[in-house]
């Protein structure tokens, strides 16, 4: 099974689950689209397209909660995997700690949410430094809202603006 198989797959389930359970199915969606660690899966899709059918304000507040949920994965990685990361890269992770105080970790942590950045490595690399998860998940909450908002908004308008454009 490839990797666009997957992909088409889970947007098939996404879009069910969601049709189904409006909000509760885009947050579950969000949810499972974030809690892959490493691996990409498209639940961004669903946010864009249900913002144009839905309220978009409460699909991407639904959309950024359930995805926040999701990257404690990648954190209860990295705080579970410290001891194996420590005897490899105890140094590395020294130079990253002093580099999150140093650039402010919680800015950080929230431009990476609100970006494609691969905020799941951030996860991992806060649990491991010990990153108080309270923080983490704040500033995540807020990186997550203001793109799952954005993508909402961005359907519902962009969806409007085809529909005008094209007389429907």
């Amino acid at each position: 099974m490839d990797l666009a198989s997957i992909a088409s797959g889970f947007l098939s389930w996404s879009h069910e689950i969601a049709g189904t359970w409006g909000y509760l199915g885009i947050f579950f969606v969000n949810l499972i689209g974030s809690a892959t660690v490493i691996f990409p899966i498209p639940a961004f899709i669903v946010v864009f397209i249900f913002g144009s059918i839905l309220n978009p304000w409460l699909v991407g507040i639904s959309a950024a909660i359930g995805a926040t949920i999701g990257e404690l994965t990648g954190y209860a990685v990295g705080l579970g995997g410290k001891k194996v990361i420590d005897k490899k890269h105890k140094e590395l992770l020294k130079k990253a700690n002093k580099w999150m105080e140093k650039y402010k970790a919680f800015v950080v942590i929230a431009v990476f949410a609100a970006t494609p950045l691969p905020d799941d490595v951030l996860g991992i690399l806060c649990g491991a430094i010990k990153y108080d998860i309270k923080k983490f998940f704040v500033a995540s909450l807020i990186g997550k809202l203001v793109m799952n908002i954005s993508l909402a908004l961005g359907g519902y308008f962009g969806a409007q603006w085809l529909l005008a454009f094209f007389g429907g």
